[in-house]
């Protein structure tokens, strides 16, 4: 079992056998989860901002740029 000490700001040092593990990068965050009171502890990954706009526009797959401007002008 591997441990690590809590500093009087509540920070810990995560074992770099633990990081490797996990895939954790300098800057990057983790999430702690509970269930039946065992704490788990995950890599958080983030979304990209442009995640919410998956998928929005694939009534216009395969039609070139130069078709939707002329349309979009009524041309």
């Amino acid at each position: 079992m591997l441990t690590a000490k809590v500093t009087s700001k509540g920070q810990i040092t995560i074992p770099k056998n633990v990081r490797e593990k996990l895939g954790i990068k300098t800057g990057e965050g983790i999430s702690f989860e509970e269930k039946g009171g065992v704490f788990y502890v995950r890599k958080s990954v983030t979304k990209s901002p442009f995640d919410k706009w998956k998928g929005k526009l694939k009534e216009l797959k395969g039609r070139s740029a130069d078709e939707i401007v002329k349309e979009l002008r009524s041309e």
